[in-house]
């Protein structure tokens, strides 16, 4: 018997997010029924867009309101039966700095993990995490580098600007390829390093010299009398 494929409800299915272009948050998806929610609810406003209309929330909140607004209509949009993702950095139950302070754990057990490496496998496996070729820290941080640079770099040729920084930015991209490519042949050299195995017994200590009984001490002679 041939399964058939499941029915989805495109206009059932509302997304909730915050455009990084213009920083707005909109909601896309849903019906007119949808949409009201999204106006009683969390204050959502209707846009003309080139494809139909949209839901925007107001220009000139703050990223509180934002996440708040956001959350409520995503609520209430579930509680009428409606299927609702919403974005991560709008959900105001979740720590707006959670992805930041997972990246400091991750480091600090990183740095534990190199401290108490107990074989050189043990020790390419950390050094795999920090230059790793996909998912390297190094390689991820170049590429944030590299985008940085890149923008900075296209506002400052609209202006006509030069900025020796900027230009000391785009260097430093390479200066972590490099970097990159040294700790991967030390990660290579430590993946095929065999540690040799340590001594079951210890050494026998040298024996000392014997040393000499020292004379016992002879109480000194008794003085003469005098007559």
């Amino acid at each position: 018997m041939k399964q058939s494929e499941p029915d989805f409800w495109v206009l059932e299915y509302i997304t909730i997010t915050k455009d990084p272009r213009t920083g707005l948050v909109v909601a896309l998806g849903g019906t007119q029924h949808a949409a009201g929610i999204l106006q009683r609810a969390g204050g959502f406003l209707d846009a003309p867009g080139p494809r139909g209309d949209y839901h925007r929330l107001p220009q000139g909140l703050t990223a509180g309101q934002q996440r708040l607004q956001a959350t409520a209509a995503s609520h209430a949009l579930l509680a009428a039966g409606y299927s609702v993702h919403l974005d991560p950095v709008l959900n105001a139950f979740t720590s707006p700095d959670g992805d930041r302070e997972a990246a400091l754990r991750y480091l600090a057990q990183l740095s534990e993990r190199a401290h108490r490496a107990g074989s050189s496998a043990e020790t390419a496996e950390v050094l795999t995490e920090i230059a790793g070729p996909d998912e390297g820290l190094l390689p991820l941080i170049r590429q944030v580098v590299v985008s940085a640079w890149t923008t900075w770099s296209q506002r400052l040729d609209a202006a006509a600007e030069y900025v020796e920084p900027a230009e000391r930015l785009g260097e430093m991209s390479g200066a972590l390829s490099d970097a990159a490519d040294r700790i991967l042949l030390a990660r290579n050299h430590a993946a095929s390093a065999t540690d040799q195995p340590a001594p079951t017994t210890p050494p026998s200590p040298e024996r000392s010299a014997p040393t000499r009984p020292s004379p016992a001490r002879q109480p000194p002679p008794a003085a003469s009398r005098r007559r």
